[in-house]
This record gives structure tokens, sequence and C-alpha cells, in this order.
């Protein structure tokens, strides 16, 4: 059974074809630049070089036609037409409180994902559009939604509302939804198996560090808490957005800087973060560098991001009154062997010890235990597979519903 995952953003259109039968990447790519100069289509078939084809491609419908067009072709192509594709599993960013997993996606669900629009202004039209353009190129074929925030819908109250008038929660559903939600569940899950263990048997705190940043605090199976918030501007320092601020800052910049809302929110997402501490980068990879040579600027960055990982990680071992598993994950999490150990630095106290032997040998997509044998909660890293895990919710909700 071959699950085509497809995420859609605003220009482009990420895909995966994934055998669900060994779990094997068919084929994959990106599409980029939809409707601007240079478009073009990159991919990839099984573990073959990179193709790039430099095309026209008008709209998010053109896109996929040249997906489908490569998928199925006599020479590069993985599958003999559009009827070996079990089912697509879409990508979607935010369902506000509608929906709790996965569902598959039929009007009442498109509906919905329009009314959710203004909670995520820049991602759910582009989802809604990559949606509408696959299920008319591909009609007939079951599709799935997965949610950014669905699997943060376990968070009690305490730790969703904001302490501002509860109006606003309940006219406008201004709240905590946190992201990653995707990544958070398949780390925890496999993380827990890689171990040994069930995750419903366990305190699990989740670290999702790469150019965006997000922790989060898995009780028994369930999230209960997470530092992405509202948006995913809230929480960790990442690499162009402030995270955590004084709420105050906008406001003295508008008043005293003569900011506009434009020029604040551009500020805070785009040239904060890692880049705007450093002013070098936001990929921590040229920050470990400028480190090396004695920046000090980069040092700081490198500091604050640790830091402020560390700090989470201590209220998450707070709020589930103890931990069993720290997993770290992503660009960051799974290739930072230094930012690992700074943030694990000194948490002896707490029952963490870090093996650095251990620890410097994970990266370029390994997993392991990082730990040290006597730590009383176990570190360990495992990459991420987004992808994998829309196209294993794909197939368990698909074949759900032919029961």
């Amino acid at each position: 059974m071959n699950i085509l995952v497809i995420n859609s953003g605003s220009s482009s259109i990420k895909f995966q074809l994934i055998n669900m039968k060994n779990r094997k990447v068919l084929a994959k790519g990106l599409v980029e630049r939809i409707g601007l100069d240079g478009s073009k289509l990159k991919y990839y078939r099984g573990d073959s070089e990179k193709i790039e084809d430099v095309i026209e491609i008008n709209d998010h419908e053109g896109g996929i036609d040249l997906i489908v067009k490569y998928l199925t072709s006599d020479l590069l192509g993985v599958i003999k037409d559009i009827k070996d594709i079990y089912a697509v599993g879409h990508r979607v960013v935010h369902a506000g409180e509608k929906f709790k997993s996965t569902v598959l996606i039929d009007e009442t669900v498109m509906e919905t994902l329009k009314e959710c629009i203004p909670l995520a202004p820049l991602h759910n039209p582009a989802n809604i559009i990559g949606i509408e353009a696959t299920m008319r190129k591909l009609p007939g074929i079951p599709m799935a939604g997965i949610f950014d925030t669905a699997f943060h819908q376990t968070m009690p109250e305490r730790a969703y509302i904001y302490p501002l008038p509860y109006d606003l929660y309940e006219k406008d559903k201004i709240r905590r939804y946190g992201f990653h939600g995707t990544s958070h569940f398949f780390v925890a899950k496999n993380g827990a198996k890689y171990i040994g263990k069930s995750m419903k048997e366990l305190k699990i705190i989740t670290c999702h560090l790469g150019n965006g940043s997000s922790v989060a605090a898995i009780e028994h199976g369930k999230s209960i808490d997470t530092s992405m918030g509202f948006t995913p501007l809230e929480g960790l320092m990442m690499g162009t957005r402030s995270g955590d601020v004084d709420p105050a800052i906008p406001l003295y910049l508008q008043r005293n800087k003569k900011m506009t809302f434009i020029d604040v929110d551009t500020l805070l997402n785009k040239k904060s973060g890692i880049l705007g501490v450093s002013g070098i980068s936001s990929d921590m990879r040229d920050i470990e560098e400028a480190v090396k040579k004695g920046n000090k600027r980069a040092r700081l960055s490198l500091e604050i991001f640790t830091y402020r990982v560390k700090k989470y990680i201590g209220a998450y071992i707070t709020a589930m009154n103890g931990a069993d598993l720290i997993i770290f994950t992503a660009g960051i999490g799974e290739n930072g062997p230094i930012e690992r150990e700074m943030i694990l630095k000194d948490m002896d106290f707490i029952g963490i010890k870090l093996d650095k032997k251990k620890n410097d040998k994970i990266f370029k997509g390994k997993k392991g235990i990082i730990s040290a044998n006597d730590s009383k909660i176990k570190v360990i890293v495992y990459p991420t597979n987004e992808e994998l895990e829309i196209a294993e919710q794909t197939l368990e909700i698909i074949k759900n519903s032919k029961k």
C-alpha cells in the first residue's frame, strides 16, 4: 500500500511516496517557486541522485500534476498509475479545537479548516489550496488530514488558558495550541520503544530543536504542556524567532520607535532569535564555526539558546513530578552534541547525567542513548520522521473507515 504524503506551502509542495509494507520511501521531492519565475521540481527516486526540472508551474494544481507525472513516468516513475496510490496524507498546521486526531477529509472538514484560517493565516490557506488541488488531480483516492496542533489537544486548561480576560478565549479562541505535534508524538512513541517501553508508562520530555524549536511534556502518552503557544513564536529561542519576550516590548517598539505592526511582526519572527543575537546566521552550524573563531555574539546566541531549553526541561520535570526519558530530535537535536552537552550540564541534581563519549558519537541521523548508565533519567537522540508518521496515521484511519 502506497501512501502519498503532501505538505503544501504558499509557493511550494513537499511530497513523499511511501510503501507501507516495508516503510520504504519510493520517491520524494519538492516543487518550489509555484507561480513565480524559476519554478522547478526537485525529485529523488529511491536512493538515486536528485533530478531537477526547471519548468513553469503556475499554481498548486500544476505542481500536483507534475508530481504525478514524475511518479508514474516510464523512465523515472515508481508506480504505474494513480491507482497505485492507496491514500494521501496531508500535513495541516492548524485545526484549532475542532480536531483532536487525524480525520478523513470531506466537505465538512474543508469548511472547518477555512474557519481556522484566522488562527493560522500564513499556513492554513496554503494547506487548503494543496488539498483542493490534490483532490482534483487524484479523484476517488481517500485523503486524510494530520494536524500539527492535534497531539497537544490533551493539555489541561491550566496549561493552555492564558491569564487574559476569559472572553478572549471564549469568543476568539486565544489559547495555547502548540505545534510540531506530529514530531513530538513520533519520537515519544518510537523513543519509548527504543528503550523497551511504551510511552503510556513513561513521563517523557521531547525536545524538537531546529530552525523552529519546541519542547513538550508528555505524561503517559498525552501531551500536558508544550512551549509553543497561540502561534509558533512563543517558547524557545529559534533560528529567526525570538521566543519568549516581555509582551510589553512590541508596545514599546511601536510607541517609541514608531514601528508598525508589520515591522514588529517581521522583527520578532524573521530578524530575532539566533540570527538577531549573533548577527551572523540563523543556522546553528554557522554559529558553531563562528564560536570556534572566538566570535562573542555567536557564543552568546549559543548560550541563550541552550539555557532556554534547559529551563523548559526543568519546568516540565516539575510539572510532571519527575521524568523517565528525555528525547532530542530535529536538526539541532539530532546533530548537535555541543548543544546537547550545554543543555544537560549541571542537571545531575535532578537525575540527569550525560555520557560525553556517547553524546559525541551521535549525529547525522543516528539514534542512541547518550545518558550515563547510572543516570536516573534516560536521555536519547531519536531522529524524527514526520512524513512517516503522517503516512502511518493516514493508513490507520483509512483502514478503520473500511471496517
